[in-house]
């Protein structure tokens, strides 16, 4: 392979990869304390096979359909109005859902650096993290999505350090300290946040994209774009949760505080901080785009439209980062999934993978709103 397919090859990988790696994982350890270690990785294998097989089924989607398009315009082109108006519809509130969740990790990392010098009232740091990331998005600097592959680099290096600083305070039997009465309402825990976390299908356009001459190289940086971060987020659980144990928080880096001191911990959360504003501005850029775009709405209403919903959604009570991102992950995905699925079909796609993997959604779905009505 030449030095230039292979910088084409592992650019895209970095990029997709990377942008896989959301505030999803970040519950991870958390989720695994609550419902136990084994099942937790019981879903996690299961459904990095789903995720990877819905992300190489519409990868064959997108290399047999004519033009660059995205999802809303898959689902057009396959399924007609109807299908457009789903996706158009899931992408919308999944990506508010984002936002929020963005919103209330990221403003629970800058409590954590500035609280001892402005207080402990968390809606002043919501509001400051909501102004500086919006004001962002009302400019469109675009340089932001110049340092995401750097703040991915500084991630990866702050779990080292936690690895490096907190070795001592690793105790294997902190993994397996969930209350072992069997809890029917834990045992689904895992399902949306794994699916939310390990879900990157509006990355493989963008796949093919960069590679357009290279196409038959698509399919497997779609792989290891895929088990990238699979591998971090197994990584990442193994190691707070093993330091933390049963004093593991919803987002989990915050729990590490008092195990590696204040000093270690503000350079931690200064990453993940940074890592959820450029997360933030970049999903809010995309969707203030689909309301400008797709839907011919003026450009400060788009803005309006997509940085204040998030807020008012906050103010209003929506405050739970598991909930929020199990919604996203069981129902909203569940439903992109079957869309998949049913493309895939549109197209001759096989049987034996379109069955099982639509109830696998359908399951999911079923379980969110059962679990939304209680």
């Amino acid at each position: 392979m030449s030095l230039l397919i292979l910088k084409k090859y592992l650019y895209p990988v970095v990029v997709i990869s990377g942008s896989i790696i959301g505030v999803g994982f970040f519950s991870l350890p958390y989720i695994a304390m609550k419902s136990g270690f084994w099942i937790m990785l019981f879903y996690f294998l299961v459904l990095s096979i789903v995720v990877l097989a819905i992300h190489l089924i519409f990868t064959e989607i997108s290399l047999k359909t004519p033009d660059y398009k995205r999802f809303p315009g898959f689902a057009r082109h396959y399924l007609g109005k109807w299908g457009q108006i789903f996706a158009f519809f899931s992408t919308i509130i999944s990506s508010y859902g984002v936002l929020l969740a963005y919103l209330i990790v990221g403003s629970g990392f800058l409590k954590n650096i500035m609280e001892p010098y402005f207080g402990e009232k968390y809606i002043f740091y919501i509001l400051i993290y909501f102004l500086f990331v919006n004001i962002i998005v009302w400019f469109g600097i675009k340089a932001v999505s110049r340092v995401e592959l750097l703040v991915l680099f500084l991630l990866f290096l702050s779990v080292i350090f936690i690895f490096i600083k907190g070795f001592n305070y690793i105790n294997l039997s902190n993994l397996f300290v969930y209350n072992q009465q069997l809890d029917f309402s834990k045992l689904f825990l895992p399902y949306g946040p794994i699916l939310f976390s390990l879900w990157g299908v509006s990355l493989i356009p963008e796949a093919e994209e960069m590679l357009k001459n290279n196409k038959k190289l698509v399919k497997r940086v779609v792989i290891i774009s895929t088990l990238i971060p699979v591998l971090f987020y197994l990584f990442f659980t193994f190691l707070v949760l093993s330091i933390t144990g049963d004093q593991t928080t919803e987002s989990a880096l915050l729990g590490v505080k008092q195990f590696l001191g204040n000093g270690t911990s503000t350079i931690i959360f200064l990453t993940g901080l940074f890592t959820t504003i450029t997360a933030y501005i970049a999903h809010a850029l995309t969707l203030k785009k689909v309301f400008s775009f797709d839907l011919k709405i003026k450009n400060w209403q788009a803005f309006v439209m997509t940085c204040f919903v998030p807020l008012i959604l906050f103010l209003v009570g929506l405050n739970s980062f598991i909930e929020i991102i199990s919604f996203i992950g069981a129902f909203l995905l569940g439903i992109n999934g079957i869309l998949i699925l049913l493309m895939y079909k549109k197209i001759g796609g096989k049987n034996y993978l379109i069955y099982p993997l639509s109830i696998t959604f359908l399951l999911g779905i079923i379980y969110q709103i059962i679990y939304f009505i209680k």
